[in-house]
């Protein structure tokens, strides 16, 4: 699987994916203008010393990342669908797309994709869950469908 952050703005957020791809094997994408700087402390930090076994790349836009990879399917993760996530068959080359923390996915993005997008369910009182948060829980759902017992096992 592959996980496409479109402009990220908080840098721990970001380092915190990225230490999760490490530890999963998934692929990142940073998408877009970024809201930080690739040398930034707090990135490097949240990511902590994982940054050299993560497979990553910036790429300029959506579009570019699409034409790349035309035969994979793109899921867009948002507040504003009524589908849980939980309802996805995922696949191996899944994109999993998901948006800015202060502002989510763009309006035109999940108009043009209204038949993938999926939501994380909150009955509690908050607007969304932090991004990385959000990113953990897709992601381990994915794994646990594409995986016969995801290898549960730590390196010495």
């Amino acid at each position: 699987m592959h996980i496409v952050l479109f402009e990220p703005e908080i840098p721990p957020n970001t380092g915190n994916i990225a230490r999760l791809c490490a530890g999963t094997r998934t692929r990142l994408h940073l998408v877009g203008r970024l809201g930080f700087e690739l040398t930034d402390r707090y990135l490097k930090r949240a990511g902590l010393d994982y940054w050299e076994h993560v497979d990553w790349e910036h790429v300029a836009d959506m579009q570019n990342l699409k034409d790349r990879f035309r035969q994979s399917r793109f899921l867009y993760f948002t507040t504003k669908s009524n589908v849980p996530y939980t309802r996805i068959d995922f696949r191996d080359d899944d994109f999993l797309v998901f948006g800015p923390e202060s502002r989510g996915l763009p309006e035109d993005m999940l108009a043009a994709n209204t038949d993938a997008c999926y939501t994380i369910p909150m009955p509690g009182p908050i607007r969304s869950l932090n991004l990385s948060t959000a990113v953990g829980i897709v992601v381990y759902e994915g794994l646990r469908q594409l995986s016969d017992g995801f290898a549960c096992h730590r390196p010495r």
